[in-house]
């Protein structure tokens, strides 16, 4: 008998770059067979005229603090992934971990968690922990540190990677960045980064992603390409980044569908300058959280909250949507959130990115392909995550499965509220257990802890 039967599905099958009608039986945590008419299932599920798809893959959110909630809850942003179909999302990016990888992934196999964690360990994390000022480089000594909490990161708490966090420390050197990535080529993890700088320093700084990973000759996953090249660099950065693929680099991108970018305010990204560099002006800038929350920015209220709330979120509305599509057009950008909250507050991407590229861009424009996008949400982000057995609904894969109405899923989350959740998402099911139902969840603790190369 199965644990769950899915019946009548419209299946992602990535082969045959189609969607196959077939029955689907999961026994055990694991995809046990595809086939027709099955029957004697505990659970059975009639997704007739439905699509079923691997669960989706989040290769860049910032769940990296246990109980940085207002409603009790430990996970601030896992539970706006599950309700988007995300089943698997990797935190710690653009160097930003803000607990230790140890006390995050021993609280996820203690408690479970609403997804499946992976973690990156944060360079930014350690530099600050060794009290290293953002605008300086780190001395010889600073580095040998860093690369030591790192090196125990990978071999002790199983990290898939080590990212970096460039713009948010401008004193990282180039030369600091390539000892650190080259000490650790024997364990063949993945770098990811938040570029040195953006707009018309884009492509210098695409440029440099690339050389470290050409030089280290470690795999780079370059973080949220549409914040950093579209506002007019895109097709530049694009044929930069196919032709160091052209050439064996290993080299990736990942995109979110959205035209503004969110961060802290009190962050480097926005240090002077920043305007020009945009073309925009502070009404560009709206502010998340109380006591500015909605507030679009003046001068004065820029210059104000950089000073007195430094850690707010803000939005930036400083990109051009039309070259954010472009990028997700391409094979070797992935979709990614980049979900970031604080206290529920933030931009919506926490809570609407993967129904918004379905929803909006494949069903109600047509300006991206639906097998193309679900596979860049899959497939293609666990064989960058060595999940050998996530990412393809095949028999002996993971029960990760969700399960969404094509005509009806779209993201609901706003600006002005965004962790609003989508509509469309039926079904999520996590190692072979339903998390979510009909848009509610039924289990927020099914997800654990995956360590690299698990």
């Amino acid at each position: 008998m199965y644990d769950i039967i899915i019946k009548h599905g419209l299946i992602a099958d990535f082969d045959r770059h189609d969607l196959i009608v077939k029955d689907l039986g999961i026994k055990d945590g694991k995809i046990a067979v595809t086939g027709d008419n099955l029957s004697n299932g505990k659970v059975i599920i009639d997704a007739l005229g439905k699509i079923v798809a691997p669960g989706f893959i989040d290769i860049h959110m910032h769940e990296e603090l246990i109980g940085n909630t207002t409603d009790g809850d430990d996970y601030d942003i896992a539970n706006k992934m599950l309700h988007m179909g995300v089943t698997t999302c990797v935190g710690g990016n653009c160097g930003n971990t803000r607990q230790s990888v140890e006390d995050f992934l021993n609280f996820v196999d203690s408690n479970g968690a609403p997804v499946n964690y992976m973690l990156f360990t944060g360079h930014n994390f350690y530099r600050n922990k060794l009290g290293i000022d953002r605008y300086r480089e780190a001395t010889k000594e600073e580095i040998a540190k860093i690369i030591n909490f790192i090196k125990e990161d990978i071999e002790k708490h199983g990290v898939v990677g080590l990212s970096f966090g460039i713009e948010y420390s401008p004193g990282i050197s180039f030369e600091e960045i390539i000892e650190i990535s080259s000490s650790i080529k024997e364990y063949d993890v993945l770098l990811s980064a938040h570029y040195r700088k953006d707009a018309k320093e884009g492509i210098a700084s695409v440029k440099e992603l690339i050389k470290i990973s050409e030089i280290s000759g470690l795999p780079m996953q370059i973080s949220h390409l549409g914040s950093c090249v579209a506002m007019g660099q895109m097709r530049e950065a694009l044929d930069l980044i196919k032709e160091a693929i052209d050439k064996g680099i290993d080299v990736r991108a990942d995109c979110y569908p959205y035209d503004a970018f969110c961060t802290r305010i009190g962050s480097s990204v926005f240090d002077d300058g920043c305007f020009e560099n945009w073309n925009k002006s502070y009404d560009a800038i709206l502010l998340t959280e109380e006591p500015y929350r909605n507030v679009v920015c003046t001068e004065e209220i820029f210059k104000k909250v950089r000073e007195e709330y430094p850690d707010m979120l803000a939005v930036a509305f400083v990109m051009n949507e039309d070259e954010v599509i472009e990028a997700l057009k391409e094979p070797f950008v992935y979709v990614a959130s980049d979900g970031l909250l604080n206290k529920g507050q933030g931009h919506p991407r926490a809570a609407g990115t993967f129904p918004r590229v379905i929803g909006k861009y494949v069903r109600d424009e047509g300006k991206l392909d639906l097998i193309d996008q679900l596979k860049k949400m899959t497939k293609l982000p666990a064989e960058r995550l060595k999940l050998k057995s996530k990412g393809e609904i095949k028999e002996g894969f993971d029960g990760d499965i969700v399960i969404f109405d094509y005509e009806k899923i779209i993201d609901c989350a706003t600006f002005s509220d965004p962790t609003k959740k989508p509509l469309g998402v039926e079904y999520v099911i996590i190692d072979g257990k339903i998390a979510l139902e009909k848009g509610n969840i039924l289990n927020s603790r099914l997800g654990k802890a995956i360590r690299r190369h698990q």
